[in-house]
């Protein structure tokens, strides 16, 4: 069986790809470095093909899909993604729409397109890598929150749908706290919490999603966070972020 890994060149991705190649799965490495790719697909024990795209691009993603999709795709990982930090009214545009490209519009279209296939073929597993600030608002970050929070709301209402209609597709929301990976300098800041290691996050998101979990949630402090908030209203988390936010130093 085959799997499908968008980011695949580092972090998450990297991982998840190590875990499913031990488990038997034939890979499909996608990321825009190619180079990574081919390092990381000639130190795995298993078949990998790797594919060079910008998943930014509505036609690469399509097309990326189309060359993986058959009897024999099982799962699907849209880890890809990345974050800016800073002020929303003095955020670059374009590098914020890049993000809603690659953040939203590569996992809805990658997502919509599996959900199709699995459900004709009656299997298959999904991953969307959320994250624990799709539980939040996030000023200072303020469009990275919300793509976060788009991943995980249609993940978990894909996944009601799946439950109703007696699918036996599985999809999952990896909802991680920081985590040691180069995220932290594409967007410009450094956490103020330990992060996690990405083998620990990538561990237990991929047993997570085939025992059949609708949301992961690595680590005990990020666990308890996502309890906590129900017990204040947005204005006051929006005024806890922001307070954590601000402490990251910005590039």
């Amino acid at each position: 069986m085959k799997a499908l890994i968008t980011g695949a060149s580092s972090g998450i991705g990297r991982e998840i790809a190590r875990l499913l190649a031990a488990r038997g799965y034939e890979l499909v490495l996608c990321a825009r470095r190619e180079d990574r790719l081919r390092a990381l697909a000639a130190e795995l024990p298993t078949v990998c093909h790797v594919i060079a795209a910008d998943i930014a691009d509505e036609q690469e993603c399509r097309l990326l899909y189309q060359a993986v999709r058959g009897d024999d795709l099982e799962v699907v990982v849209n880890n890809a993604g990345f974050g800016l930090f800073g002020s929303f009214a003095a955020g670059d545009l374009d590098e914020e729409l890049r993000m809603i490209d690659v953040n939203i519009r590569a996992v809805h279209i990658l997502t919509k397109l599996a959900v199709q296939d699995f459900t004709a073929r009656g299997r298959g597993y999904i991953l969307n890598v959320a994250s624990s600030a799709g539980f939040l608002p996030g000023p200072l970050m303020a469009t990275y929150y919300a793509t976060k929070n788009y991943v995980l709301r249609l993940t978990e209402a894909v996944r009601e749908e799946l439950r109703r209609a007696g699918s036996p597709v599985r999809i999952c929301a990896l909802c991680p706290g920081p985590v040691d990976t180069e995220f932290n300098q594409v967007a410009g800041v450094r956490f103020t919490l330990n992060g996690l290691a990405a083998a620990r996050v990538a561990r237990e998101a991929v047993d997570g999603l085939f025992a059949g979990k609708g949301i992961v949630v690595p680590g005990a402090a990020m666990k308890a966070m996502t309890l906590a908030r129900h017990f204040a209203p947005d204005c006051l988390l929006a005024r806890i972020t922001y307070h954590f936010q601000h402490r990251k130093n910005g590039r």
